[in-house]
């Protein structure tokens, strides 16, 4: 069978998920998007995915559902792009309505391979690092805000013999490449969003404000620190981040001007990304749970296990769920509280 009769499905018509299958849908694959919803179901498919941003504007009509049985022919290729937090029930749930020989990518924030493995099996399951930034607005529109790149890896042989395909897939939508240390790079987009989706929930700022503020740029450094720590007693080998942000070299006191090197980057990263806004805080905005439990809480539960001790990261977790208990506000006064 052709690679674009190959019948693929994308679970999550959150940002990601919903410009993914629209980019995937115009390079001719056959692709169909899983929505929580049959009335957005409706809306996709009567009146498309409306995108936006930095690879230009465009409106397209793709096969939508929601619930993946509902599809007239079952997919043998599933990305699936839903939070974090809704993980295991519809895990469970996909596993029923599937076949048994499918494949799944896991496009989620944070480190949930070792979930779907447990539920579909090693052999079935690929990693996905999304290395590129979309918004869901209010009008049922989609934004990409900013460029990057895909990275996929295997965790067993066989699964392995697929990752050209899914890589010639996701060339759709940005570039792709595959790499044999998946699990660095999961962890390495864990630590970036353990500092970006978690001070940008509980400061309320956009990242390029929050970047030009000392103190803020000080708590990144720790998280960073802290992450380090439990990856190297975990036997991780973090990746750069988007192949430039070298974790170790980063937080290296030793090397000459280092800390007037971390605060310069993070400062050009700031101005780079400046329109980028916490995904934690969009959640918490639409009444929906943020998954710092899967970032900052995954850095800290390890960290437990190996008695490590990570303050910055623990106090995140605490402070971010009283955020989402209505107990505190995104402010910078919340911010002090770390």
């Amino acid at each position: 069978m052709s690679d674009r009769k190959l019948q693929i499905a994308i679970i999550g018509a959150g940002a990601i998920g919903a410009v993914s299958a629209a980019f995937i849908h115009l390079k001719g694959y056959a692709v169909t998007l899983i929505t929580r919803r049959e009335e957005d179901a409706e809306n996709i498919r009567s009146k498309g995915v409306k995108v936006s941003g930095i690879r230009g504007d465009f409106n397209v009509k793709l096969p939508a559902y929601a619930a993946i049985s509902d599809m007239p022919i079952a997919p043998e290729l599933i990305f699936h792009a839903t939070k974090a937090y809704d993980l295991e029930e519809n895990l469970t749930k996909v596993k029923e309505q599937i076949p048994e020989t499918s494949l799944i990518v896991s496009m989620q924030n944070g480190m949930c391979e070792d979930e779907f493995i447990r539920i579909f099996g090693i052999d079935r399951v690929i990693g996905c690092v999304v290395g590129w930034g979309a918004n869901y607005h209010k009008d049922k529109s989609y934004e990409m805000t900013s460029r990057g790149e895909f990275v996929i890896g295997a965790f067993s042989e066989k699964a392995g013999e697929k990752l050209e395909m899914i890589r010639d897939i996701l060339n759709s939508v940005l570039p792709a490449e595959i790499n044999e240390n998946i699990r660095g790079y999961l962890y390495s987009k864990l630590i970036i969003n353990s500092a970006i989706t978690s001070l940008g929930l509980i400061s309320g700022l956009r990242l390029g404000v929050m970047l030009t503020k000392r103190n803020m740029r000080n708590h990144f450094i720790n998280i960073m620190r802290e992450a380090i720590q439990v990856a190297m007693a975990m036997g991780i080998k973090v990746e750069p981040y988007a192949g430039k942000l070298d974790y170790y070299e980063f937080i290296d006191d030793s090397l000459p001007l280092a800390g007037l090197k971390r605060h310069i980057t993070m400062l050009f990263i700031g101005f780079k990304y400046r329109r980028l806004r916490s995904s934690a805080l969009q959640s918490l905005e639409r009444g929906r749970p943020t998954e710092i439990l899967w970032l900052n809480g995954y850095i800290t539960s390890n960290a437990q296990k190996y008695n490590i001790s990570v303050p910055v990261n623990a106090g995140i977790v605490k402070i971010a769920a009283e955020i989402e208990a209505g107990q505190l506000k995104p402010s910078m006064e919340t911010i002090k509280m770390i």
